[in-house]
């Protein structure tokens, strides 16, 4: 477990990242954030409705709701309220960066107790080298998704992500 403490939702999802063993989880708000995102670039200029993005995942609408609101006051989506309003993307999906999202859609990226020094218990954190080892680790998963763009996740793929969300 490398002393994290684990956080579950009722249904059992993870409900902050951690690691156990050799998984890593993100919140359910940092998946439905990309997911979003990814719907919204596939529709492109069209403009999508929070019932479309939740029909097509499955997502509660309430949860959905916090997500593109979050989305919205960090940028990533622009929305128009009332009659023929939706959503839509905020930015170009070639300057959205999948490592800034989930560093600011992350509630904590603290992979294991010794992260936070308010939450420590360690006893031999003033000499453990494990605690590096992990940030490490993580600064290397975030610099990997910095490689990557939301245009990179949809590039070449609309078609078959236009009909698994049922936009065809």
């Amino acid at each position: 477990m490398l002393g994290c403490k684990t956080r579950r939702a009722n249904d059992g999802r993870p409900v902050r990242i951690h690691a156990i063993g050799d998984a890593m989880y993100l919140t359910r708000h940092s998946d439905y954030s990309l997911r979003v995102l990814m719907f919204l670039a596939v529709k492109g200029d069209e403009l999508a409705t929070v019932p479309q993005i939740t029909k097509a995942y499955g997502i509660s609408r309430g949860h959905l709701m916090k997500v593109v609101q979050n989305l919205g006051r960090l940028g990533y989506v622009k929305t128009l309220r009332g009659r023929g309003g939706g959503i839509t993307l905020g930015a170009a999906p070639a300057t959205i960066r999948l490592g800034a999202v989930v560093r600011q859609t992350e509630e904590n990226l603290d992979l294991v107790e010794c992260f936070s020094a308010r939450e420590s218990g360690c006893r031999i954190q003033p000499v453990c080298r494990l605690q590096g080892a992990i940030r490490e680790a993580l600064e290397a998963f975030l610099k990997v998704l910095d490689s990557y763009t939301l245009a990179d996740m949809v590039s070449g793929r609309a078609a078959p992500l236009r009909r698994l969300l049922q936009l065809a």
